[in-house]
């Protein structure tokens, strides 16, 4: 007989995502949820993305819960560790613990059609039985390795910097950076403050936009405890002013913020080394990159900028094309993540036993971004189509909100599953696809992470948060195939864990 936990709502990853989703059902009413991550904390990217360095690209006031402004931030933008304290104290705060189940990694999900019901197998093997599930895993949960020759005979230290090894000190040591994007932009200053030689291998130039920054004073801070609303202001201007930096269908704001990543760049001293860090596309093209830190790093003596391709990884160091072999003894990859895979990096299989990950065929598509025709009562945060439009916390409280409208439609309705239209979904994607093909900055030649294998842009949104709110408010069940199991009965196994719902 097989053990199994039975909850109405399997949530998926314990980032800002999937604690947004724990606090609103329990809010509503809906306290019958457990959520799953493989990490023995909450915090998700932010807790595995510990590098020297990390930080949001989005100012924190922003960046956070707008049920949860908070007061304490060093500077505008926050840093990975208060970011990660910020998370803990939510889960804190507002209940979650109980609900948590950390260290605790999901290894499938399948779909029991007669009894409406999704089964998740954990890497333990113990089975959990759910109505819903809830994917938040994000974009940013599988790591990205270099297809690069000799990978395993570097005889040194090598680690990604989403596994960053913590106990390598690289005081001293000669280091190579594989990557010039997200992560090495930060990381990169860090490391040549302490290296005795840094060697940054990139393969195409970014854009890089300078940010205010400076340290808020204990005087500013207490006037934000004193004056919510104040902070709550500086919010909303900030919210408008990211509303406008990040439409990328206006070519004016792309004119003005690109005039102002090409003056960031008068601060390399040597005008060959500015060549070589001067994009040749256009600003918007890869994902804005903001640093007061990364171009000047270039100009110390103990910094090398490496622009010839990689050939290989000897045993000793990195092989560009060109033969010359560059001794280090440490090698950092900063080369991203599987940005294209989100829930399917889980083995999701749907109606009719069909593998999400080979119904997508490495093209993942989503309705709104967040459900997908065949697989019932399956709802992603964070989903395809969704990244870049504001604050990403404010896209996943909205998207939370409009699972919760849809909950609340078929609760009322009495119908056990609902699953988006085949042909709802096709609409709104070619739709979403003839947008993202008018938006020329993206369809200029830049190596990035927007794209599947096919040439599809899958993460973008091409609008703004706010087109994306219109769109998600102006829809309801009527998009959606309802109906009941055809078999009531709960099966013969014991239960353990939560209550029945």
């Amino acid at each position: 007989m097989t053990e199994r936990t039975i909850t109405q709502f399997a949530i998926i990853g314990a980032g800002a995502g999937g604690m947004c989703a724990g606090i609103r059902l329990a809010e509503t009413g809906r306290d019958d949820f457990l959520i799953f991550d493989k990490a023995p904390s909450v915090g998700g990217t932010w807790f595995r993305n510990a590098y020297p360095g990390a930080c949001c690209d989005i100012p924190s006031h922003v960046y956070s819960y707008s049920f949860a402004p908070s007061a304490e931030w060093s500077k505008p933008y926050g840093t990975q560790p208060e970011i990660l304290e910020y998370l803990e104290k939510i889960a804190d705060d507002y209940g979650l613990r109980p609900h948590l189940r950390l260290s605790t990694g999901v290894a499938s999900a399948a779909w029991d059609e007669s009894r409406a019901r999704w089964v998740l197998v954990l890497d333990s093997g113990e089975e959990v039985e759910a109505q819903y599930v809830i994917g938040a895993v994000g974009m940013f949960g599988k790591l990205n390795y270099p297809e690069i020759d000799g990978l395993g005979d570097f005889s040194g230290v090598m680690f990604h910097s989403a596994k960053w090894n913590h106990d390598h000190d690289l005081s001293g040591k000669r280091v190579a950076v594989l990557g010039s994007a997200a992560s090495a932009v930060q990381l990169i200053p860090e490391l040549a403050k302490v290296a005795g030689q840094l060697h940054v291998f990139q393969r195409t130039p970014n854009w890089i936009l300078p940010k205010a920054d400076t340290l808020y004073t204990e005087e500013q801070k207490q006037t934000y405890r004193d004056n919510p609303e104040q902070m709550a202001h500086e919010r909303q201007q900030l919210f408008e002013a990211i509303e406008v930096g990040l439409d990328y269908t206006k070519r004016t704001t792309i004119e003005a913020v690109q005039s102002v990543a090409e003056s960031a760049l008068d601060v390399i001293e040597d005008p060959e080394l500015r060549r070589k860090l001067t994009p040749d596309h256009p600003w918007g093209c890869k994902r804005p990159l903001l640093s007061n830190n990364y171009l000047p790093t270039f100009n110390q003596d103990n910094v090398e900028l490496v622009t010839e391709p990689i050939d290989r990884l000897s045993e000793s160091g990195v092989v560009t094309a060109d033969g010359t072999e560059r001794e280090v003894d440490v090698i950092v990859l900063a080369t991203g993540f599987e940005t294209t895979r989100y829930v399917s990096a889980i083995d999701i299989r749907g109606r009719d036993g069909n593998d999400l990950d080979d119904v997508w065929g490495g093209d993942p598509v989503a309705y709104l971004g967040v459900t997908t025709a065949g697989f019932p009562n399956l709802f992603m945060l964070y989903g395809p189509n969704t990244n870049g439009g504001n604050s990403i916390i404010l896209m996943l409280e909205h998207q939370v909100e409009y699972f919760l409208r849809l909950l609340d439609d078929i609760e009322r309705t009495g119908f056990d599953w609902l699953d988006v239209r085949q042909d709802v979904m096709d609409e709104f994607n070619d739709a979403l696809q003839d947008d993202i093909n008018g938006v020329d900055v993206w369809q200029a030649s830049c190596n990035g992470y927007y794209r599947s294998a096919s040439g599809r842009i899958v993460t973008q949104w091409p609008f703004n948060f706010t087109e994306y709110c219109r769109r998600t408010e102006g829809d309801d069940i009527s998009s959606f195939y309802t109906g009941h199991a055809t078999s009531r009965n709960p099966g013969n196994y014991a239960v353990s864990g939560v209550s029945r719902f």
